[in-house]
């Protein structure tokens, strides 16, 4: 990438154990990558397409060259789950496309508590590095077709 990029983590804190380490991989990532970042925080998964697109349409001076979605939906006993799920993805599927975006999905769908802390675990599926390392192959896309 010709410039150091800056991207902006949203991350949802429902669940703060799982929320740790997904956020933990993600900056381990940018470091590695000598990239810079800000974190904030937002109360839950449906929150983060708003979240990213208040960002990406600010019209301050800061801006960001790409962001990354973390957060974690564990199945409950009602449709609530599947509703949240597919809003959020689609919510920031369609923010991404809307402002050409390069946005790191790091929202973890799982069945289980079990199943999060694995996928959110930076020694074992590290799901917020993933996101991270997507973001940056996402970056470097729309530089390639001089988007960015």
């Amino acid at each position: 990438m010709s410039k150091t990029p800056h991207i902006l983590i949203v991350e949802s804190r429902f669940y703060n154990e799982i929320a740790d380490p997904l956020l933990e991989g993600a900056i381990e990532t940018l470091k590695a990558n000598g990239v810079t970042y800000e974190v904030i925080t937002i109360p839950g998964a449906m929150e983060t397409p708003a979240a990213i697109q208040f960002a990406a349409t600010n019209k301050a001076e800061k801006k960001y060259d790409g962001y990354i979605a973390l957060g974690c939906v564990i199945r409950g006993e009602t449709s609530h789950y599947e509703t949240v799920c597919n809003e959020a993805c689609r919510g920031l599927t369609d923010v991404a496309l809307k402002h050409n975006l390069a946005i790191g999905n790091g929202i973890l769908t799982v069945e289980n508590r079990e199943q999060a802390i694995a996928r959110a675990d930076i020694k074992r599926k590290n799901k917020g590095g993933g996101a991270a390392h997507a973001a940056l192959a996402m970056l470097k896309l729309k530089e390639t077709y001089k988007l960015a």
